[in-house]
């Protein structure tokens, strides 16, 4: 059913949900639009539509042929609107869901499109803050680029800002996705241009792998692997590109490239790219749910109970994921530096046999405890028929002469 969204206007039809608002294919006086309505809390946050208003000529202003631009902000009622360009094609997202992976060119030919599209962004100052798979839209009208690739726009520009108002998040919040987030936001710093090198590193690393390097098991888990745990090296690619994504994935945000500079790069390595299919690589990205209670009464192997996919977590327990147009702008407590300390060092989601429980996990616990107990048990017992065996023998052996000692002859 239609509705009017400010007076120039209309919402015909729902394209998605999440967690921000709904996003709506509608018709304005230039033809066909997207329309993000946020949610009505937010819509009745006096301070938000302030900084809503505020953010107008910065958010109109970004126009790139790798950004969805955004039209006209809509504040009218209790409407609250972001009116951007409508993209027909899908979201990187579901792309990923249907192919797993990426052959590497075409992986690499969409993080340049959207590294050029972050290049425009930060130029005029604004910083993203939620570069994710599910913010990447194909075009699939468009040309075809490299390796049979579609053209990338980055879409949500400020949306993450929008919602981010100092009243919501303070100093014990962070905004975005866990699997894409940057150590220093994980650590409470402000969020700057580095923040989405290192998500958009993050993307590209899984549209390769078909896995985020620091994702899977609970959100806080994944949060202190960012900043305690460093990248599995991926077999099969260049050495100049894994070189590209470890800089790209440096924890110090200095140390990480500009998006111009990453763009650049990224489109130099297309040749060395071209004709290689997606990787063969094991997947971590399922693993058996870490239930100890059958682990320790012996029941099913855990290999053959339900297995849980690895990727994208939500924030939110529970949360099932949604459409084309997720969203996960979820506030979440930020890990205190003993909570973040007490992680696991080395390097995250190491290669391991199948059905193997992850190091550190609670199911490892459970193996670990249960492979004591059977040691102790054991050697409890050897221990046992040892003493045993030795007063069996020692009853059967006559006791020695008593002048045995005095037996050595004499010296003369």
């Amino acid at each position: 059913m239609a509705r009017r969204i400010g007076s120039r206007y209309t919402a015909h039809q729902i394209l998605g949900r999440g967690s921000a608002g709904t996003v709506w294919l509608g018709e304005g006086p230039e033809g066909p639009v997207a329309i993000k309505l946020l949610r009505e809390d937010l819509s009745s946050d006096q301070e938000l539509v302030g900084r809503f208003v505020q953010e107008r000529t910065a958010l109109l202003g970004l126009e790139h042929a790798h950004v969805v631009s955004v039209r006209d902000l809509v504040v009218d009622g209790n409407d609250l609107a972001l009116v951007m360009d409508l993209v027909r094609g899908t979201d990187l997202r579901t792309r990923l869901d249907r192919e797993r992976r990426l052959a590497p060119e075409a992986a690499v030919a969409i993080a340049a499109d959207v590294a050029d599209g972050l290049a425009a962004a930060h130029a005029a100052g604004v910083v993203h803050r939620d570069v994710k798979p599910e913010n990447v839209l194909l075009d699939m009208q468009g040309p075809l680029g490299p390796g049979g690739s579609h053209r990338a726009l980055l879409t949500d520009f400020g949306v993450a800002k929008l919602i981010d108002t100092p009243r919501r998040t303070r100093a014990s919040k962070i905004i975005g996705t866990p699997d894409y987030l940057a150590p220093e936001i994980v650590e409470g710093l402000p969020p700057r241009a580095a923040v989405d090198i290192y998500a958009l590193a993050t993307v590209l690393y899984e549209l390769l792998a078909g896995f985020t390097p620091f994702g899977g098991g609970h959100p806080g888990a994944v949060l202190r692997r960012h900043v305690t745990e460093t990248v599995v090296p991926l077999p099969g690619i260049p050495d100049e590109l894994w070189q590209l994504l470890v800089q790209c994935l440096a924890k110090a945000p200095a140390s990480r490239l500009r998006a111009s500079e990453l763009a650049a790069r990224l489109r130099e390595l297309l040749p060395l790219l071209a004709g290689m299919p997606p990787l063969d690589v094991d997947e971590p990205d399922t693993e058996p749910a870490e239930d100890t209670s059958e682990e320790l009464s012996g029941a099913a192997p855990a290999a053959e109970r339900t297995v849980r996919r690895r990727g994208a977590v939500p924030l939110v327990p529970g949360a099932k994921p949604s459409d084309s147009n997720r969203d996960t702008h979820t506030s979440m407590r930020v890990p205190a530096p003993d909570e973040l300390a007490g992680g696991a060092h080395g390097t995250a989601r190491a290669p391991r046999a199948a059905g193997a429980p992850r190091p550190g996990s609670a199911r490892n616990r459970a193996v670990t405890r249960r492979r004591r107990l059977t040691l102790a048990a054991a050697a409890t017992l050897v221990t046992a028929a040892a003493v045993g065996t030795w007063l069996a023998t020692a009853e059967d052996t006559p006791p020695p002469p008593q002048d045995q000692k005095n037996s050595a002859p004499a010296t003369p």
